[in-house]
């Protein structure tokens, strides 16, 4: 897999995403990283989600994907889903170690995971999706107001600012601010110690508190899906993802 590595560390799969400097999310990193989980799944009892030192992920690979008609904008947007969904109700302990820029995509799947490390400086999140005509995804949108409450995800989606780790830290988007060359090592050490819980019991228990969100979003994700499609393939907006495509 060009796009994904899975290291041992124990019982802790440390899942890296390795799609060059950026780690632009396209249909390649998705298949990689949904063959990642599912042996992760069945081999592992903890995740550790990581990227590079200057993108976590920057989102989506706007160049490679406004060059797709509906029909493959489509098929992609369903692997998407469907990998932050398995990420989300992966079975056992997950984290994110964030020592990078963490852009739109990049923010949603960190916040697929039970817990959110993020090294100090310039280090940016957000989901910044209206600034380019976007919704925020439905499924990201569910996972976002169960992590932060409703009123501070409101304010995160209608502005799409991008914030710093303090800020990111006090709005409970992040859940601990560690240095860059230990960030891995205690997000590691976090999943080591929670995987030693009973297994069938935190399977349990995560199901417990992901079945609200999988049972609303797989209820509504073909409508929400063409809404977005419908906003994707408008001719202002498309301008919009162009010239966001230039910065890449």
């Amino acid at each position: 897999m060009d796009n994904v590595t899975v290291d041992n560390h124990g019982n802790v799969a440390l899942l890296r995403l390795t799609s060059g400097v950026t780690n632009a999310i396209g249909p390649s990193m998705i298949a990689d990283l949904s063959s990642a989980l599912r042996r992760i799944r069945a081999e592992y009892s903890g995740c550790v989600l990581a990227g590079g030192t200057k993108f976590f992920s920057i989102g989506l690979n706007l160049p490679e994907l406004i060059g797709f008609d509906h029909e493959r904008m489509s098929r992609f947007w369903d692997a998407f889903d469907q990998a932050v969904l398995d990420l989300y109700t992966l079975p056992i302990p997950a984290a994110a170690a964030i020592s990078g820029h963490a852009v739109a995509g990049g923010t949603i799947l960190a916040m697929s995971v039970d817990y959110r490390l993020i090294a100090p400086g310039r280090n940016f999140m957000g989901l910044n999706e209206i600034n380019i005509g976007l919704p925020v995804p439905y499924l990201a949108d569910l996972m976002l107001r169960q992590v932060v409450g409703d009123r501070v995800a409101t304010d995160i989606c209608y502005k799409g600012e991008m914030v710093p780790p303090e800020e990111a830290m006090a709005a409970g988007l992040v859940d601990e601010i560690t240095t860059e060359e230990k960030i891995e090592e205690r997000s590691i050490e976090l999943i080591s110690h929670l995987s030693e819980k009973p297994r069938a019991a935190f399977s349990l228990i995560k199901q417990n508190r992901t079945e609200a969100v999988r049972a609303r979003f797989e209820g509504n994700r073909t409508q929400h899906k063409e809404e977005m499609l419908s906003c994707w393939f408008e001719p202002s907006v498309h301008k919009l993802l162009e010239t966001a495509a230039e910065k890449f």
